[in-house]
């Protein structure tokens, strides 16, 4: 977005760089990488830097605000409820489109948020090596507040190790070997020295956990949560699971899984800002917009983009049965704003950030970014596709 940046990246590019940095990734983790990773990163200059970090600092402030907890105790389904204590959400991220305002200038908009840890392990493996076979511009960085790349692991570590023995602290996940992002879960693994464990493979006693690690039995003090409660309903029948994960156990999450359902589209209709586009539940929409082509409906409660509708008619509409799990939300026009050698395509933003135990809010720390040249972000609408796919925001410092 940055023209004469992006002309020299593009220029000087080579399909031998790119297969040669693939390469080093499966060097590192063999047969882990399962999602495209883009030909490119993005650059991104200090004023739109500076709006998103202004829209996350307005959402974080509402968070903290004393009504936020009851005004978010409906997002949580009863049945999927986590009864342990919750800590401050120590995992934050926010989604923004580089979108194309009615002016035609490019700016910011959240399109989605989630307390959730989504690939902090892996964004700071996947650019450390991306930097040994592209040069990134000097003054430009994928960190915030500060950070380098050993001062953001340090801080991964004693976010989610704190004090204790990395054998009781695990990564719990459904099935993490067969996830896409399972390098993030190996990336993780490697810096922090925490066991990966499948949902499965935990057992209780009394009222603590546990988990076999070469045949003794570890127990667990800390779990850092990769479990989508959604994800788990589904699989609950079929996988031989004893675990409940609702249960007032004594371990801590890091983060506590309601925070999955109270940071995230639910908060969306709670906003009001420039750059956070209009949002409101279905349920509360007194009347129907006649302009629905300006507006698309999303499910409260999904991920990877699955269930959304994009092309909304009132069809769509009429077949909605459970409104209260629907929201409406004005459309962005994503800007084509990044150039390839084979068209333009989209970008994705995700700024990330960290709670550290016993500081006041949380901070960004560092970035993802993903390109699409199709009508949504995501593998499956890029299929047979270029320069798309998983990338890194490089910020004007």
């Amino acid at each position: 977005m940055i023209k004469s940046i992006r002309e020299t990246f593009n220029n000087s590019f080579t399909a031998q760089q790119y297969a040669d940095f693939l390469t080093e990734i499966e060097q590192f983790f063999p047969g882990a990488l399962d999602f495209r990773i883009a030909e490119t990163p993005v650059f991104i200059d200090k004023e739109m830097r500076n709006k998103m970090i202004e829209t996350c600092e307005y959402i974080i402030s509402k968070i903290l605000e004393e009504g936020y907890l009851s005004q978010t105790e409906r997002s949580i389904p009863v049945e999927e409820r986590v009864s342990s204590p919750e800590k401050p959400c120590q995992f934050i991220a926010f989604d923004f489109g580089i979108c194309t305002n009615p002016e035609g200038i490019a700016e910011p908009a959240l399109i989605e948020l989630q307390g959730f840890p989504t690939l902090f392990g892996f964004q700071a493996f996947y650019p450390s090596i991306l930097e040994k076979h592209f040069t990134i511009p000097t003054g430009y960085s994928q960190f915030f507040s500060g950070y380098t790349r050993d001062a953001y692991i340090q801080l991964l570590r004693q976010t989610i190790l704190g004090s204790l023995n990395p054998e009781n602290v695990i990564l719990l996940e459904i099935k993490p070997h067969e996830q896409k992002t399972r390098i993030d879960f190996y990336a993780t693994a490697r810096y922090l020295g925490i066991a990966i464990v499948c949902i499965s493979e935990i057992f209780t006693e009394d009222n603590k956990i546990y988990y076999f690690k070469e045949s003794r039995k570890i127990q667990v003090n800390r779990i850092y949560n990769r479990v989508i409660g959604d994800e788990l309903k589904q699989v609950q029948q079929v996988m031989d699971i004893k675990f409940d994960i609702t249960g007032n156990w004594d371990v801590e999450w890091i983060p506590h899984p309601n925070w999955f359902y109270r940071i995230s589209k639910y908060t969306l209709p709670l906003l009001n800002h420039p750059y956070i586009p209009e949002t409101k539940f279905l349920s509360e929409c007194s009347s129907i917009p006649a302009n629905l082509e300006d507006y698309v409906l999303k499910p409260l409660f999904s991920f990877a983009g699955q269930g959304v509708v994009i092309d909304l008619t009132r069809e769509d509409l009429d077949h909605i049965n459970d409104p209260d799990n629907w929201i409406l939300q004005r459309k962005m026009k994503y800007a084509d704003c990044i150039e390839t050698p084979n068209g333009l395509a989209k970008v994705e933003v995700r700024i990330m950030y960290i709670w550290e135990d016993g500081t006041k809010r949380p901070v960004p720390v560092t970035n993802l970014a993903r390109l699409s040249k199709g009508k949504m972000i995501g593998t499956r609408y890029n299929k047979d596709k270029s320069w798309v796919g998983g990338s890194v925001a490089y910020f004007e410092q």
